[in-house]
Formats: structure tokens, C-alpha cells, sequence
């Protein structure tokens, strides 16, 4: 412990990389956008990490580490910008005091960087604004390995979503015909047919389709 904070272990930054490569795996096999997936300023938001330091760390560049007290000013300040209040303004330094349960003299010191904070102040503003344990005072390498992590389980999610679709188009006709050519896909195959006739025997193909695969009624 140092002046009220757990020093993190290195296996932390050893962490990251890992995550790197298993999301870059899953957005490969999901065909999504590497820019989507390792959205800079998502992933700061997130975690609380600046955005610059983001991408740094993303292509596996050191960014230097912040020492405990500015990492916490740091992760407090972009709360302050990001986790509004509903009409879009910022909370005030009362409002954060009354919500963390601590003086309006003790919150202007922590936010000003006068006084050094302990993990009960760390913990108390982390709940009123709503972020996990550790935000304020997580290393950067630990705490966008923990941003990814999200990402992460919901790529898996589509990645199964998109499994159980493709299990089901293969027990049904109809079902593998829109996955293969979607709505659209189909109406715009037929509007290139040269002749209203022809059009007609689309419909009525669907029609008889629809027939044979009807689900029974829930």
C-alpha cells in the first residue's frame, strides 16, 4: 500500500496483449471493422485511460505511466466530462461531495489535486458515478485490458447469435434463403427480372415456400 492505494502487480501489463489478440481474432471471424472494434475514444471513455495513451498502447508501444495522484486527477477528470448529468452539464463539486458522502471541502481538494485521495474517497466517487471498482487507480495497461474485456464478451455474443442463425438455416429453407440473400436481396434479384410474368413466378415461388416451411402457431 502507498498513501492509501494498492500498487497493481506487472501482470497487468502482460495482460493487454493477450486481450489485443483474442479481440482482433473474434472481430477477423465476425468480419467487424478494426476501427469499430479499437474505437479510440470508446475505449478512453471506458477506461478512463487518455486517448492518446490508448493508441499508444494499442500498437504495443509503451506510453509512459502516470504517478498514483495524477492518475487519479486524470480518470476524475474525464468522469467530470463524460458521465453527465441528464440535462447534459456537469455535476458540481457539491453535487459530488453530497453524492460521495464527503465535504464540499474534501471534494475541492481532490478534484484541485490539493489533497491526495484514499481508497474509501476512491471508492465513494467511483459509486456515485457509476464506474467499476478500480477505475480511479488502475494502471492504463490494466484498465483498457479491462475496457477490451467488454468488448470483448460481446463480439462472443455475436459470434454465438450468429452460430445459433446459422444452425437454424440449415434445419430451414426459408431461413437459410434470407440468411443468404436477406429481404432486400431478394426484392432487388426480382426487380432485375426483364418481365412482370416473371416477377409473378418469384411471388408465387415464396408463396409456395412459405407454405411448406409454415411454424406451427405459439
Amino acid at each position: 500500500m502507498t498513501d492509501g492505494f494498492e500498487v497493481p502487480g506487472a501482470t497487468a501489463t502482460g495482460l493487454l496483449p493477450a486481450v489485443v489478440a483474442r479481440v482482433t481474432g473474434l472481430a477477423d471471424r465476425l468480419g467487424a471493422p478494426h476501427d469499430e472494434v479499437f474505437d479510440v475514444r470508446r475505449l478512453s471513455a471506458a477506461s478512463g485511460v487518455p486517448e492518446v495513451v490508448v493508441r499508444s498502447l494499442l500498437n504495443g508501444r509503451p506510453a509512459g505511466e502516470p504517478d498514483l495522484q495524477a492518475r487519479f486527477l486524470q480518470r476524475l477528470d474525464l468522469l467530470r466530462r463524460t458521465r453527465l448529468k441528464p440535462g447534459g452539464r456537469r455535476y458540481t463539486q457539491q453535487e459530488i461531495a453530497d453524492g460521495a458522502g464527503m465535504s464540499r471541502q474534501q471534494a475541492g481538494a481532490l478534484i484541485n489535486g490539493d489533497r491526495r485521495p484514499t481508497m474509501e474517497h476512491c471508492d465513494a466517487i467511483q459509486r456515485f458515478f457509476r464506474v467499476h471498482a478500480g477505475f480511479l487507480t488502475a494502471e492504463d495497461p490494466e484498465a483498457l485490458a479491462g475496457a477490451l474485456q467488454h468488448t470483448e464478451q460481446e463480439l462472443l455474443q455475436r459470434l454465438a447469435d450468429r452460430e445459433r442463425e446459422a444452425v437454424a438455416a440449415a434445419h430451414d429453407p426459408l431461413e437459410r434463403l434470407l440468411q443468404d440473400h436477406g429481404v432486400r436481396g431478394i426484392a432487388w434479384r426480382a426487380a432485375q427480372l426483364p418481365t412482370d410474368q416473371h416477377r409473378d413466378k418469384v411471388a408465387e415461388w415464396l408463396d409456395m415456400l412459405l407454405e411448406s416451411v409454415k411454424r406451427p402457431e405459439s
